[in-house]
């Protein structure tokens, strides 16, 4: 149970820490022109995906270790 939970928290941490730097590439990939239009917002939305990714699996892992120790 707790190692679920620290994971789902290294998950965090790890998952913070490449935020801004996955915001900032896609930032670049925008601005240099090779993407426009429709792939241009599909790009944009990567960073959002990211986060979201990032929040979905640290639930997923802290939740899984509360399931193993019968709390859920």
């Amino acid at each position: 149970m707790l190692g679920n939970i620290i994971g789902g928290f290294i998950v965090i941490l790890v998952g913070t820490a490449l935020l801004p730097t996955v915001a900032q590439q896609v930032g670049t990939a925008q601005a240099d022109g090779n993407v426009s239009g429709a792939s241009s917002t599909l790009v944009g939305l990567t960073t959002l995906f990211f986060a979201l990714a990032i929040a979905t699996s640290s639930i997923g892992i802290a939740a899984q270790g509360l399931r193993n120790a019968g709390l859920i």
